[in-house]
């Protein structure tokens, strides 16, 4: 059938597009590429650089090799309303070089390349472009070539004869430019004929155009061939059937764009051309090979590539071909479905636009390389969260801590089946540099040898006889268990080939390789989010609201998520969670409650997870990393061969105009000059074009078709989801005009506000999450971090920073611009500092002799100096640290666990001479409010504990400082006996460490010991005075500055107290706090609720409190309460249980309170402890059994095991003393789950008469059954002693 359109249906094709060169106005330099030279120029103006303005305008290089400035030279129609005509933006990029001169000397093949604009609103429109050259024959210009020719060569001549020119500067000038032939020897002459070689009498001038179609959707391969067909009429000996004039009107009002889910066919010059678009239910249209950038990348280098867009990094793609940056741009963004890339993105950057290199945002960029620049000659802004790919030389630069996708070698495996079935090496084509960056699929030839036998198994053909993958794959396979021997390569369809088929076999070829890569890309989330949907949080408010306070609601359950995922998957998947491109996924999720609101690409991927679901009914929680293969990959493909195969619409032929007599004549070899009254308006007979319906209905319904297929949503969610979620920036293509400088300084400026915006969230959102961590220790709400996010939050963090470090640099150093600050910094108080003698940082500090007040608590211990200097020489030190970014990234940690953040960056900034020197003027670090408020907000992180460098950098040796406080008052000074140490941490211990008597401290080095948790400490008992009283024992990190206390107050030695040689002490950290020196607090927070507990706080150690039974009662609660909140949490995010069974109101110290309650002091001056109850209990016990005096079996198994570990406590070799004793019985206890029968045993033991009063809490029935109670619900927990607590117990 042949079709007009609907009224509301959109035309194939907006405009029709001419570029090249204006005989008019003649040669123009093209000043855009050449202030992009002269800003190259003067980035490395040393005071002695050559003649600027020549600079400029690059007479470095022979004319034909310059760049002259092209102009749009004519499109049809004038305007239309629903996309308005660019011209700035088309002029740019049909021919982003600009003009080109050829001589006949050089290559003339014409070259097809595609471009995007972006506009305002995020929509897009597509340009495809080809451009050929053309003889010229206007005369003044083949003598401006000439004249050029003449000034250049006297120049050249003059440089070279010229011996003052310093040979320095010459190459100072080839290493940093982009490099241009530079002539430095003397043979001069022949190598200037070899150089420039035009002559007007000997030489025919050629000079590049572009003809372009702009398209509201993309379909290259329809377009490329209309274009060909176009320049092909042009070229051939024959004129073409029709005036060029008919085909294009055709193309521009009669060939509609065809509906989705439907083939349309139309003809161009020479040949039909057919174009299919695929329905709302299939996976969203695209054109584009996608195995070309498999084929230019290789799999392994795409997957690399891929995880860096879906973590939302930069991404810079070189290469010298403009449709191959295009090609690889479009497929790995197409790939993301469901998700859609949300920043800059500008596949195509002209030379001009190079600036917009120093955009502090994540953005997608294509960079066109001459062909002759290495990589090292690129100036990059900034590397520190940069992936490079060098799409030419197949090469690829990641950045580093880059998570692996998850099972990441069974999907390469599985898309590497794809690609060989279509005869694509999985490797990539390492040699890919033809000049043609038409690609084409390789043919197999192998079918006739399989039938002669000779083919036991494609492994051997000789695609992949090379093959390093092959091999890795291979090893895979045996792992997997899938068999490689059932791998077909498809048979070669230009043997037979198929009639049905419209289109040509290459084409649908490529539909198919596309079709399957694809599927295979979504089929991996459908399986990872296939539960998103219980995750997604809905707003408890109606939408203006919601839409008000977007920036600080929650739209996802991060924690619950990650907690159901497997662990391999958390590194990649908990950074994701943190994108914009999935927050904006889940945003629209919110917004659509029913299918017919959805957006398409959600709509396609909601279907599909309900299929999965509905496949393997199982149960949502239980997470496996079995990986599943892509399973509709043929339904797929039958739908794109169903449309090929009958074509849905074919459009009007192209027809004769009404033109005048002599127009449309044309010359061979020369694109003629096109009748603007034919083509300037469409047909007004037919009944679609009527312009009745007003712009906006088309402009609504262009955005409609846009959000079928270009990932938009209709106006309105679109700008509220904009607006809501205004992360970044809102810029999503710099503006391709004239580039004043307010044009600049005001895109930097909406980069400033965005940074700014940007911080102030982050250190929101990293707040919220570390105060409702610690709410919840205080027992307030639920636990909402992970150790995974907490790292993900910091290492977004650090990549904030180090993109508001790299904005506005005058000259990158190093790949971390935040590091390379510092190195100056340190640079320029050195060299202020050179002072013979001084050690450790100097003293001409801001901050620096400021000390923090109470670091060490009281005088025990001097307190660290503030160091910037100090921080980073640690930082330095840390052999295992070899990169700048990583440098970068230590130091920020440690600042933030110093809590030094702020003050560290403001003293760094305070410098102003070094940041003036460093940076632009539009520099955000040079705009002094933004930098404040900037400073301000990294202040809030001292609100909360981060312990981000030391469970991180758990290898690296930290000297560690000890200081034993004894008390002054008792005979201190006469002790005799050698000290010893131990301490404990979360990570390792130090094993012991004798003290020196005299000072009592010591500073050692060893590895990380995390957080630290116990010290032992003891004494040899030798000489005279072995007698030991101390307060406290005092352990600093020297690097972290974190002090610990781990409070005694007690005796050691024979004879005094318990009778103790050695004892556990359990610490906790101190606070630095500028009102009480004396106040602790302790990270994690206090496991008790601040009720009752703090009436007993201010007795010293000495005096025993007198508690009454219902506090008693109370602590007992607490102690346990404290234990089951332990084990609730994330086992990451667990304290030290340690604290909470020894420490302050900890388990031992409630059950102390339990029998102390009532216990009979026998007479003055002796002091009777828990232990000798315990023991004669002990004896009591022993004696029944003896005499078979058992209640009944159960009773005998508990006197069993009490009496086993009564033994083994008083048998061990180590003098803990009485109290120890004690503490190391209810430890074992706890662990064993045994405590509950001991309180039982002991309750109705006849030895508890004798020693307890009536009115004690151990007498009592009813309080003793409620306390074995609550210690029953401690015996659904696996509890883990730390060794120093049963160190010589061998139960």
């Amino acid at each position: 059938m042949t079709t007009g359109f609907s009224s509301g249906s959109c035309r194939f094709a907006d405009y029709f597009v001419i570029c090249g060169l204006d005989t008019e106005s003649g040669l123009e330099p093209d000043e855009l590429s050449a202030l992009c030279q002269y800003i190259e120029a003067t980035k490395f103006r040393d005071g002695a650089r050559g003649n600027l303005a020549n600079e400029g305008e690059n007479f470095e290089q022979s004319p034909l090799r310059r760049t002259f400035k092209s102009k749009v030279l004519a499109h049809f129609p004038e305007n239309v309303e629903w996309n308005p005509f660019d011209q700035d933006a088309v002029g740019m990029l049909c021919m982003p070089k600009g003009l080109s001169f050829r001589t006949q000397a050089d290559s003339l093949e014409p070259q097809f390349h595609s471009f995007i604009i972006t506009r305002e609103d995020g929509s897009r429109t597509y340009g495809f472009a080809l451009t050929f050259f053309e003889e010229v024959t206007s005369k003044q210009i083949c003598s401006a070539m000439q004249t050029l020719y003449h000034m250049h060569n006297a120049e050249q001549y003059d440089i070279l004869h010229t011996p003052t020119s310093p040979k320095g500067l010459e190459d100072h000038r080839h290493q940093h430019s982009q490099p241009r032939p530079v002539l430095h020897a003397a043979p001069a002459i022949s190598r200037l004929q070899r150089f420039n070689s035009y002559d007007i009498s000997r030489d025919t001038l050629y000079v590049s155009k572009c003809i372009c179609l702009i398209t509201p959707m993309a379909f290259p391969q329809a377009c490329r061939k209309v274009l060909q067909q176009l320049h092909q009429a042009v070229t051939s000996p024959l004129p073409p059937p029709l005036p060029l004039e008919s085909y294009i009107y055709n193309i521009l009002y009669e060939v509609p764009m065809p509906p989705s889910g439907r083939s349309l066919k139309f003809s161009g010059v020479y040949g039909p051309v057919v174009c299919q678009r695929p329905s709302t239910c299939e996976l969203p249209l695209f054109d584009f090979a996608i195995s070309e950038m498999f084929h230019l990348l290789g799999v392994e280098n795409v997957l690399q590539l891929f995880t860096c867009a879906l973590l939302e990094m930069q991404i810079l793609l070189y290469s010298q071909h403009y449709q191959r940056l295009m090609t690889v741009a479009e497929s790995i963004t197409a790939l993301m479905f469901p998700y859609q890339w949300q920043h800059v993105y500008v596949p195509i950057l002209p030379a001009s636009l190079l600036h917009f290199l120093d955009a502090p945002v994540p953005y997608l960029m294509g960079l066109h390389s001459n062909g002759q620049d290495d990589r090292t000659k690129l100036e990059l802004p900034q590397e520190a969260n940069l992936c490079f790919v060098d799409i030419d030389n197949h090469f690829i630069e990641l950045p580093e801590e880059l998570p692996q996708f998850p099972n990441k070698l069974e999907f390469i495996q599985e898309i590497s089946e794809v690609l060989m079935s279509f005869g694509v090496s999985p490797e990539g084509n390492i040699h890919s540099n033809d000049s043609q960056a038409k690609y084409r699929f390789r043919s197999v030839d192998m079918v006739s040898d399989k039938r002669n036998g000779n083919l036991a198994s494609p492994l051997n053909s000789y695609l992949l006889r090379e093959n390093e993958t092959i091999a890795r794959l291979q090893a895979l396979v045996k792992r997997t268990g899938v068999s490689l021997e059932k791998l077909e390569v498809r048979e070669d369809a230009s043997s037979n080939k198929d009639a049905r088929f419209q289109c040509d076999e290459e084409e649908l070829k490529m539909h198919q390789a596309n079709i399957q890569v694809r599927e295979v890309f979504a089929n991996r989330f459908t399986q990872m989010f296939a539960d998103y949907e219980v995750f997604v949080i809905q707003p408890n408010q109606d939408k203006e609201s919601w839409f008000t306070n977007r920036d600080q609601m929650q739209n996802f359950d991060k924690a619950s998520f990650l907690s159901d995922q497997p662990e391999p998957y958390l590194p990649f998947l908990s950074r994701f969670l943190e994108t914009q491109m999935f927050a904006s996924f889940i945003d629209s999720k919110i917004l659509c409650h029913d299918d017919e609101e959805k957006e398409h690409t959600l709509r396609v991927f909601d279907s599909r997870v309900d299929k999965i679901r509905m496949l393997n009914v199982r149960t949502p929680t239980l997470r496996t990393s079995m990986y599943q293969k892509c399973t509709n990959i043929e339904e797929a493909e039958k739908l794109i061969e169903m449309r090929v195969t009958k074509i849905d619409h074919t459009a009007l032929h192209p027809h004769l105009l009404d033109m005048k007599i002599g127009q449309g004549r044309y010359e061979r070899g020369f694109f003629p000059r096109l009748q603007s009254d034919v083509l300037s308006t469409g047909p007004t007979s037919n009944k679609w074009t009527k312009r009745s319906a007003p712009a906006q209905w088309r402009r609504r319904d262009r955005q409609k078709q846009h959000a079928e297929h270009l990932y938009l949503d209709n106006d309105q969610r679109e700008k509220y989801i904009q607006e809501a979620r205004n992360l970044g920036t809102t810029i999503r293509q710099p503006k391709l005009s004239n580039l004043s400088p307010s044009v600049i300084a005001q895109t930097n400026w909406k980069f400033v506000e965005g940074l700014l915006k940007e911080c102030r969230n982050k250190t929101k959102r990293m707040l919220v999450e570390k105060m409702g961590r610690e709410a919840v220790e205080l027992g307030h709400g639920e636990v909402s971090i992970t150790g995974v996010e907490e790292n993900t939050l910091i290492a977004s963090l650090c990549d904030l920073l180090e993109r508001i470090w790299s904005h506005g640099l005058q000259v990158k150093q190093g790949k971390s611009a935040l590091w390379s600050h510092l190195l100056h910094y340190l640079e320029s108080k050195e060299k202020k500092n050179v002072t013979p003698g001084t050690l450790g940082p100097p003293a001409g500090f801001i901050h620096d002799t400021e000390r923090r007040k109470s670091d060490g608590g009281g005088s025990a211990m001097a307190p660290l100096k503030v160091s910037l200097i100090q921080d980073m020489r640690h930082i330095q030190n840390i052999s295992e640290i070899k990169t700048d970014v990583g440098k970068a990234r230590a130091w920020v940690r440690l600042s933030m666990e110093k809590k030094l953040l702020s003050r560290h960056l403001k003293q760094l900034l305070s410098d102003h001479e070094l940041t003036k020197k460093l940076y632009k003027r539009y520099a955000f670090l040079r705009c002094d409010d933004e930098k404040e408020q900037f400073l301000y907000h990294l202040l809030s992180f001292n609100a909360v504990d981060y312990f981000c460098f030391t469970n991180v950098f758990t290898t690296i040796m930290i000297p560690y400082h000890v200081v034993v406080v004894s008390s002054k008052k008792l005979g201190g000074s006469m002790f005799t006996a050698n000290p010893w140490v131990c301490v404990s941490g979360e990570l390792a211990e130090t094993g012991v460490l004798q003290v020196p008597r005299n000072t009592l401290e010591i500073t050692f080095e060893c590895q990380n010991l995390g957080k630290l948790t116990t010290v032992q400490m003891g004494h040899d008992n030798s000489g005279l005075y072995a007698k030991w009283l101390v307060e406290s024992v005092m352990v600093r990190n020297e690097i972290t500055g974190h002090t610990y206390k781990f409070p005694c107050g007690r005796w050691l030695g024979k004879g005094v107290d318990d009778g103790s040689l050695e004892r556990i002490l359990v610490g906790e950290l101190m606070t630095p706090s500028t009102e009480n020196d004396e106040r602790m607090c302790r990270t994690p927070p206090m496991q008790q609720s601040p009720g009752m507990m703090r009436r007993f706080v201010t007795i010293s150690p000495n005096s025993k409190p007198k508690l009454n039974t219902g506090q008693i009662q109370e602590g007992v609660g607490e102690a346990i309460n404290g234990i089951v909140k332990h084990f609730h949490k994330p086992e990451k995010e667990r304290g030290s249980l340690t604290l909470l069974l020894c420490g302050e109101y900890g388990l031992v110290w409630a059950l102390e309170q339990v029998f102390q309650h009532g216990f009979k002091s026998p007479r003055l001056f002796k002091n009777v402890f828990i232990w000798d109850f315990l023991e004669k209990s002990q004896v009591y016990f022993e004696g029944a059994e003896q005499r078979e005096v058992i209640p009944d079996e159960n009773w005998q198994t508990r006197v069993r095991h009490f009496c086993r570990f009564m033994r083994a406590i008083n048998n061990t070799s180590r003098n803990i003393g009485k109290d120890g004793k004690f503490q190391m019985l209810v430890c074992l206890g706890a662990r064993d789950h045994l405590l509950h029968h001991w309180i039982a045993l002991l309750a109705d033991c006849p030895v508890t008469t004798q020693m307890y009063e009536d009115t004690a809490l151990i007498k009592d029935r009813s309080l003793v059954n409620s306390l074995i109670r609550v210690l029953q619900t401690l015996q659904e927990f696996n509890i883990t002693l730390e060794a120093s607590l049963v160190k010589g117990v061998g139960i």
